[in-house]
């Protein structure tokens, strides 16, 4: 049931005139030099995480192949030894 009240005020939360004062606040305690150099670091970051995702997932699919592959040539070796045995 709280949970249904707190749904509409999150959602209102970032309406138009909040996100003008959200604003507004960041100018004021950051000033307008320093906004550039923090959304080049929120970038700088977010690319960072990217290539470090891309790179897991890229380390995760290459061992999936490995093992798959480790796989193909146990079976193969192992009927080849039934055929001969």
């Amino acid at each position: 049931m709280i949970l249904l009240e707190i749904k509409p005020l999150l959602l209102d939360l970032f309406s138009g005139p909040h996100m003008i004062w959200l604003l507004l606040a960041i100018v004021i305690l950051f000033g307008g030099k320093k906004i550039p150099e923090l959304a080049k670091g929120l970038g700088k970051g977010i690319r960072e995480f990217n290539e470090a995702k891309d790179g897991i997932k890229n380390d995760i699919e290459s061992g999936i192949k490995d093992k798959e592959k480790i796989e193909a040539t146990n079976s193969t070796a192992g009927s080849s030894t039934v055929k001969n045995g």
